[in-house]
């Protein structure tokens, strides 16, 4: 029997994109749609639902949705999460799925830089910033990271049991930071990337957006160093 799987989907005033998002997903692959959303003000929910969504009011805060959404789904075993700009590639979601349906990975997470993202969708600081964080985590965890992208599968037991705590925009970092210190079975696959469909970025729409979120993921980087010794590997 084919394990249940939920995709998540937090958003924040995503009206323009969210309905061909929730439509373009391949529904033979997953048995729920969960738009967690952090307050829109726009016409997300109508359009999310509209397309066949289950939407959830989840409160402020990206990483809040995130897991408010992962706490929703208590009858599926694999967690998909994506953003809802339309940046991300619904078509990767088989290929993120299998290594943990066949049992070989805990932990499925794309690659923006490692795939072929199109002229425009990834930025210098976003290329910069996943580069220089994996650099980091290797050399505390033995794990290769390139890139801190929104799109990855993971097992929901998995996810639950790493104890997040991060409800911002440092949530990705502090799921593959913790997943690393656990001994999580972690695979990086390359994806493709997508300008996104409407609206503006949240993180890189503005500068103030951008220094917020980067100090935000620089204090969880430095908080999640220190709060235990890395893992020993062989």
């Amino acid at each position: 029997m084919e394990p249940r799987t939920a995709v998540i989907i937090p958003t924040l005033n995503e009206a323009d994109s969210i309905g061909a998002v929730v439509s373009e997903l391949p529904r033979e692959l997953i048995h729920r749609i969960i738009v967690a959303d952090g307050g829109s003000t726009d016409a997300t929910a109508a359009r999310a639902t509209a397309a066949g969504a289950e939407f959830l009011s989840a409160g402020r805060g990206y990483g809040r949705a995130c897991l408010v959404g992962a706490q929703a789904a208590a009858d599926a075993e694999l967690l998909v999460f994506m953003d809802g700009d339309g940046a991300d590639d619904p078509q990767a979601i088989g290929a993120l799925l299998a290594p943990l349906k066949s049992g070989e990975q805990d932990f499925v997470l794309g690659s923006r830089v490692r795939g072929n993202p199109a002229a425009g969708s990834l930025g210098h600081h976003q290329r910069w910033a996943g580069s220089a964080l994996g650099l980091a985590m290797r050399l505390l965890y033995g794990v290769d990271y390139t890139d801190m992208c929104a799109l990855r599968a993971i097992r929901r037991d998995r996810l639950l049991n790493l104890g997040m705590t991060e409800m911002t925009y440092g949530w990705n970092l502090e799921m593959q930071m913790r997943a690393a210190r656990a001994g999580l079975r972690i695979l990086e696959i390359p994806v493709n990337n997508r300008p996104r469909i409407g609206g503006e970025s949240k993180v890189a729409g503005s500068l103030k957006g951008s220094v917020r979120a980067g100090a935000r993921i620089l204090r969880t980087f430095g908080r999640l160093m220190l709060a235990a010794p890395p893992e020993q590997h062989s």
